[in-house]
């Protein structure tokens, strides 16, 4: 049974990044076809952005009422049916329509399958399931480019993630008892009881105040904010600094900001082998002083560009372990009876940071120099590694 769940939710974290990269993958084709602006993809993204935002901080009280698996099966349904309606969507009013339930569902699924895991598996089992992440937010541009390039037909990328993600919701809806006799059992090394997770789940919902009350909460989401202004600055300004100042072709540009992303994909494939071993607060100290040595590669005002090159690939493993052992820290830092509300939360800052951060940026570029990306880059890197070290203090104090 154990085995068998853990394998389902292998494959629900492929399903979560799925959806993640299509939009911008078939933007360019898209805009074109529904005659709106290029950047009107920033439109639909920050509707996303927001209904991710408010399903991860329900997530607590969705969970507490009707259960993880529930509210995976439920949250994987909406994202399928959001991909549909993208697919028959002929104008750009429906897609923003259709943005909301596409946000909604992600980030309760989030939010619920990461506490989920922070409770009943190992630390490594945490790396391995972010970095299936990373396999399915890179093989859904494949599957764009398939029916892009073989039928000419956006709709059709959007429709067979959504099939995928159908085919799933029946998964899950089938394994609703897994969860249930799985929530009873002891797993994993968090520590946390069956008596805590049933502690847990009969409380009443922890609210925002409350948790900002908690000695440590506010350091660790700021941690968790500045790590994903991190990482997509990094992902999507890389290009662009490497061509406008580096003077870098950019088939090498796009190349290299390509490998930031699979150096996080790899390195937290290589993490989970060390992760228990380590534990979660050495895996972040060490992601983050790797990530801030690749983004001084990238500062140094060298003749040659091969360090900057090395950097990006380096800031990306760096970055890989950081996420998943924040969030597989949780129950201990905070009591298995908290976490699932401090997730909540902290996804909620995750994506404040990394979908304000990078138009931020943005605005610099334009209005001062792109060179300024590694001096950003090093901004964020500096108060992860300040707040995430001032956190172990306060450990023992949970409400």
């Amino acid at each position: 049974m154990y085995s068998l769940l853990l394998v389902i939710i292998y494959i629900a974290f492929i399903s979560l990044g799925l959806p993640d990269s299509l939009i911008g993958s078939a933007w360019p084709v898209m805009h074109r076809e529904l005659q709106v602006p290029v950047s009107y993809m920033g439109i639909l993204t920050m509707l996303i952005s927001g209904g991710t935002i408010l399903s991860s901080l329900l997530a607590d009280r969705l969970t507490r009422k009707f259960g993880t698996g529930l509210v995976t099966a439920v949250s994987v349904f909406l994202t399928a049916a959001a991909l549909f309606g993208f697919s028959v969507s002929g104008s750009f009013l429906l897609l923003c329509i259709w943005a909301v339930p596409y946000g909604l569902g992600a980030g309760a699924v989030d939010a619920s399958l990461n506490n989920y895991v922070a409770l009943h598996y190992a630390s490594r089992h945490m790396s391995w399931l972010h970095c299936f992440w990373g396999v399915g937010c890179s093989v859904s541009p494949y599957i764009m480019g398939y029916a892009l390039a073989g039928h000419s037909d956006w709709g059709l990328g959007f429709r067979i993630v959504s099939v995928l993600q159908i085919t799933l919701t029946a998964v899950l809806f089938l394994s609703l008892p897994l969860w249930k006799k799985s929530a009873g059992n002891t797993a994993g090394s968090t520590g946390s009881s069956a008596g805590q997770d049933s502690k847990k789940d009969a409380g009443r919902p922890l609210s925002i105040s409350r948790m900002l009350g908690i000695k440590g909460v506010p350091l660790v989401l700021a941690t968790f904010w500045s790590y994903c202004a991190l990482e997509s600055t990094t992902g999507i300004w890389a290009s662009s600094y490497l061509v406008q100042h580096r003077e870098i072709d950019a088939e090498t540009a796009a190349m290299f900001a390509s490998l930031f992303y699979l150096g996080i994909t790899f390195g937290r494939f290589l993490s989970g082998f060390v992760a228990d071993r380590l534990g979660d607060r050495r895996l972040i100290r060490l992601g983050t002083l790797t990530a801030l040595a690749g983004i001084i590669l990238v500062l140094l005002p060298l003749p040659i560009h091969l360090p900057a090159l090395a950097g990006l690939i380096i800031i990306g493993l760096g970055c890989a372990p950081v996420y998943p052992s924040i969030i597989h820290s949780t129950p201990d830092n905070f009591g298995a009876e908290n976490s699932q509300a401090i997730i909540g939360v902290q996804m909620a800052s995750a994506y404040l940071g990394s979908t304000f951060m990078p138009p931020l940026f943005g605005i610099l570029a334009t209005h001062v120099s792109i060179g300024l990306y590694p001096v950003y880059l090093l901004l964020f890197g500096g108060l992860m590694l300040f707040m995430s070290e001032r956190l172990p203090k306060a450990k023992s104090l949970k409400v």
